[in-house]
């Protein structure tokens, strides 16, 4: 899916996914970590290993983030438990989708100005 680029922010930016990975200014990374000053590729653990560590990049942002916005792969699949409460133990909301979704949704957010940070999953 190409992304249209019409947001206020200047970076980053994801202007397209697919199977292949996300396309973010001029990478392309199968797994992202996104705040609003960078992308870093990922290597994301199994999802239901994720834990507090997999993501500590994105939640030592300062200022910190409004949420974490998790977009899980393909479909929506539940974080762990324990992952979402300790998350939430550090004073963050956090909001999981399918990693399509999440993409969209980063883009509009930031947009909007708001200060985000997102972890997705491969979509393969």
């Amino acid at each position: 899916m190409r992304m249209e680029k019409e947001q206020r922010t200047d970076r980053p930016i994801i202007s397209a996914f697919s199977l292949g990975g996300f396309k973010v200014d001029d990478g392309v990374y199968r797994a992202l970590l996104l705040t609003p000053e960078r992308a870093d590729g990922w290597e994301p653990p199994a999802l239901d290993a994720l834990s507090v560590d997999a993501v500590a990049p994105l939640l030592a942002l300062a200022p910190r983030p409004e949420f974490l916005l998790l977009g899980t792969g393909a479909t929506l699949v539940r974080p762990p438990v324990a992952f979402t409460r300790a998350v939430e133990a550090l004073g963050f909301g956090i909001e999981a989708m399918d990693s399509r979704a999440a993409a969209r949704a980063w883009a509009v957010l930031r947009g909007e100005g708001r200060w985000i940070a997102a972890a997705l999953y491969p979509l393969s």
